[in-house]
C-alpha cells in the first residue's frame, strides 16, 4: 500500500485522516499542498477518478476572490492548479484508488 494525503496544514480533515491511518499503523506519506500542490501527473491521475466540483471547495475565500464561480470550465481548471487552497482537502491516494474528504469506510477497503 502506498497511501499519500494531500492536505493543508490546519485542516482539521486532514489531520483526522492522518490520525486515521496512524492509528492503524499504516504507513503514508503527507504532501502540503500550499507548499508543494500537486505536480502535473499526479494531477492528470487524481483528475481522472474525481471530477472538477469534487475537487473544488466552493466554500473557500479563495473561491470567492478568484471568482471562480464565473469563469469558463478551462480557466477554472488552470485556477484550480495555480492555487492549492481552492481543493477540498484531505485527497487521498492510494496507487489508482482517490477519495476527498475523511473517508475511513473507503480506506478500510484498502487495507
Amino acid at each position: 500500500m502506498n497511501i499519500q494525503i494531500f492536505g493543508l496544514p490546519k485542516c482539521f480533515e486532514t489531520k483526522k485522516a492522518e490520525r486515521w491511518f496512524k492509528e492503524r499503523r499504516i504507513r503514508y506519506q503527507s504532501i502540503d499542498l500550499a507548499r508543494k500542490g500537486f505536480s502535473l501527473g499526479e494531477y492528470r491521475s487524481i483528475r481522472q477518478k474525481l471530477t472538477f466540483q469534487q475537487l473544488v471547495n466552493t466554500k473557500c475565500k479563495a473561491y470567492q476572490d478568484l471568482y471562480m464561480a464565473y469563469i469558463t470550465p478551462d480557466a477554472a481548471e488552470d485556477k484550480l492548479f495555480e492555487n492549492p487552497q481552492l481543493f477540498n482537502t484531505p485527497i487521498v491516494r492510494n496507487g489508482k484508488d482517490v477519495t476527498v474528504g475523511y473517508c475511513p469506510e473507503v480506506w478500510e477497503t484498502w487495507e
